[in-house]
């Protein structure tokens, strides 16, 4: 049980090796002889598949359980570069494979972080330990499937195939190991209000909202809008140079998300701040690289934005762990990367706009709003702080057993850790100490609730 969670990661991580590695091909489907308009709606039919999925398949997994989900997400995301590795018979094939791998990475996304975290704490380890493992594999997915990817189209036999077969193998073994692994989901937790009553929460409008079409709009600007504004000064090295500049950008927001963890404060937006400043501070690097057009810059801005992505997308995550009501996490995981993925369509929407604005003054007023989210999320940031769990509550997302004469007679907390306040319910294992006490001096208080 300590290390199911790394099963369930491995999905998470095929899944996101699936719904990349199809970025830093863009350029070879262009020199194939595809329109740069058909080439941008297989990147668009991804968007499509995913935000409607990521809107559902948060509840179906309050429902049916975190492991079925994921398991027909890890099938999908398979399933999905099989379809895209038959595109030489036409075009149909990658559109309904890029369909297929965005409802693929939505189930990853809103079931399958929330599965890795639940198991996380199953094993002992910390709720925000395992939101950094979800996010963290997620992003390692990004990166490694678009590296892969790249580097096989480059240099490696059947470019249109081979990068695919690669992923349809990678995600059948997670398929195979995860069906092994333990549901976490537990009891129905009553639910005063809607499963997405956390939307409404002040704090997830002036905190997360702000903050959250920046993760992925971040990642549009580094490696689909810089290598298009330096692509003249790269000769025939562009879909190599596309390559390094998504591994880089992903790399840095994976090695910057144990930071993001540190910086995280129950009593302020600490976190999302810090990565609103970086993210202006990268597009103001994304102007100045598009105003000289060097490569070298443009690789610096992506490293800064990838940072900015990295502890934007982990301070989120605990953000929404502290706001979530009984059976709403995997719902409002499922809200928040589609309000993420809004900020994917910028490259779309800054192409439409290059008539009016060069890319340098476009990226530079996109660092100018960039700070006015900032200053939002900074009045907000210590204010509509969620309530400390009340006496006699039950933890948020909890597994119970129910004893015959209806009293709670054990409760194994997914998301918070540690012993109960008196009159409560025992909040995972806890030691009793001379007097009823537990080791760490609170109350054990393992009677009835209520």
């Amino acid at each position: 049980m300590r290390h199911a969670w790394k099963a369930a990661a491995a999905a998470v991580f095929a899944c996101g090796w699936g719904g990349n590695q199809f970025t830093p091909l863009l350029v070879m489907y262009r020199e194939s002889g595809l329109s740069v308009l058909t080439v941008d709606a297989l990147l668009g039919a991804y968007v499509v598949g995913l935000v409607p999925a990521l809107l559902v398949v948060g509840a179906l997994s309050e429902r049916y359980g975190r492991k079925p989900l994921m398991v027909v997400g890890t099938a999908l995301s398979a399933l999905a570069s099989v379809l895209i590795a038959a595109g030489e018979a036409g075009t149909g094939w990658i559109a309904a494979g890029r369909f297929t791998t965005g409802m693929g990475v939505a189930v990853a996304m809103a079931v399958g972080s929330t599965w890795v975290s639940e198991l996380s704490v199953l094993g002992g380890a910390g709720r925000a330990t395992g939101v950094r493992r979800a996010a963290l594999w997620l992003t390692l997915g990004f990166g490694l499937g678009a590296g892969v990817a790249g580097v096989l189209a480059q240099w490696a036999p059947a470019p249109m195939v081979l990068p695919y077969a690669v992923h349809a193998v990678l995600a059948s073994a997670t398929l195979a190991a995860i069906v092994r692994l333990p549901e976490t989901r537990g009891a129905p937790a009553p639910r005063a209000t809607g499963r997405f009553a956390g939307v409404r929460h002040p704090r997830f409008r002036w905190v997360i909202t702000p903050m959250a079409p920046w993760i992925f709009g971040s990642a549009g600007v580094a490696y689909a809008i810089m290598p298009q504004v330096v692509g003249d000064r790269l000769g025939p090295w562009g879909l190599a140079y596309s390559t390094l500049l998504t591994v880089c950008t992903l790399g840095a927001g994976a090695l910057v998300q144990p930071l993001a963890k540190r910086l995280d404060r129950p009593t302020s937006a600490r976190g999302a701040l810090v990565s609103m400043v970086i993210m202006s501070a990268g597009l103001a690097v994304s102007a100045a690289a598009a105003a000289v057009r060097s490569p070298a810059a443009a690789l610096a801005a992506a490293v800064v934005l990838g940072a900015a992505y990295g502890i934007a997308v982990v301070s989120g995550l605990l953000e929404l762990q502290r706001l979530a009501g009984p059976g709403e996490l995997a719902a409002l995981t499922g809200v928040y990367y589609a309000l993420a993925y809004a900020g994917f369509l910028l490259p779309s929407v800054l192409a439409v706009l290059s008539g009016v604005a060069g890319y340098p003054v476009m990226l530079a007023a996109l660092g100018v709003l960039a700070l006015g989210c900032t200053a939002v999320i900074g009045r907000r940031s210590r204010e509509h702080l969620p309530d400390p769990p009340r006496r006699g509550s039950l933890p948020r997302a909890v597994m119970v057993d129910r004893a015959p004469r209806g009293r709670i007679t054990a409760v194994s907390s997914l998301l918070v850790r540690g012993p109960a306040r008196a009159g409560g319910t025992v909040r995972g294992p806890a030691r009793r100490g001379p007097g009823g006490r537990s080791v760490d001096g609170q109350p054990c208080g393992a009677g009835p609730v209520g």
